[in-house]
């Protein structure tokens, strides 16, 4: 969906993506994860195990909150300064945060836009675009909040349970409706 509001001239801006740059080597972030987990979380070409890292971090809550501890605070800074020129203009912004509910971050927006499809379509659609398996994505979803309490936190939710023509529907009244919030 993020694609297709940037087709239709959204700034679009993804967490996940600074989630990565505050921890690529040579950042702080890297060696504050390293410190926290050990050699154990880098690869052999020097990167970080991801893998290795989310089976650790979604079997063990606490774990998951110190390496949360390290990466959302460089997060929220790189975010701050990529969406810095936009503000005062008249260009619709879009921040994807996947845990925004989770980090009780939904006051920080000035809307809240819930994409939202059933739970066994969305494990296989995570499982096939990230290379998972069925048991690291059901465990990844553990680790949020159910769709109900995500769903109050919005203020629009995009349903993505049908075809790509039903989405691109949806995105349609989307798109006119953060036009119209805008101006």
């Amino acid at each position: 969906m993020a694609r297709m509001l940037e087709e239709r001239s959204a700034v679009v801006f993804d967490a996940d993506d600074f989630a990565r740059q505050a921890v690529e080597p040579g950042t702080p972030g890297y060696a504050r994860v390293i410190a926290e987990f050990g050699p154990e979380a880098v690869t052999a070409s020097g990167g970080l195990d991801r893998e290795w890292l989310a089976d650790r971090v979604f079997a063990d809550p606490e774990a998951r909150q110190r390496l949360e501890a390290i990466i959302h605070p460089e997060v929220g800074r790189l975010a701050a300064e990529a969406i810095e020129p936009y503000r005062g203009t008249d260009r619709v912004v879009v921040y994807v945060v996947p845990l925004l509910v989770e980090n009780r971050m939904e006051g920080m927006f000035d809307m809240v836009v819930l994409v939202s499809a059933d739970e066994e379509a969305r494990i296989a659609r995570v499982a096939r675009d990230r290379g998972l398996s069925e048991r690291s994505v059901r465990e990844r979803m553990a680790a949020q909040l159910t769709d109900r309490k995500r769903e109050r936190a919005a203020h629009f939710i995009v349903r993505n349970d049908g075809s790509f023509e039903d989405l691109a529907r949806e995105v349609d009244v989307l798109w006119r409706e953060l036009q119209r919030r805008a101006l």
